[in-house]
């Protein structure tokens, strides 16, 4: 293993730190369009079995919205990587 400096192993130990809070956040994101949809669609069986028709043009638009942004965020982090 090659020799570090302190100064370099503290610059080290922290920009991993900052990647790790970097991290919390689109991991949040994920899991919360992932709860919402799960959500909207118990909300959408229950609306079916009192009314007996779905609203298509919601659930179309609803997971339109969640799918672009997941792409979205994905897109994000591909180009913080590069």
């Amino acid at each position: 293993m090659d020799n570090i400096d302190t100064k370099e192993l503290e610059r080290l130990i922290k920009k991993q730190k900052e990647n790790k809070k970097k991290g919390r956040f689109s991991k949040f994101i994920v899991v919360l369009v992932i709860l919402l949809n799960v959500i909207f669609t118990a909300g959408i069986f229950y609306v079916f079995t009192r009314v007996g028709n779905e609203p298509s043009t919601l659930i179309v638009s609803w997971f339109g919205f969640t799918t672009v942004e997941l792409w979205s965020l994905s897109k994000i982090k591909r180009e913080a990587n590069k």
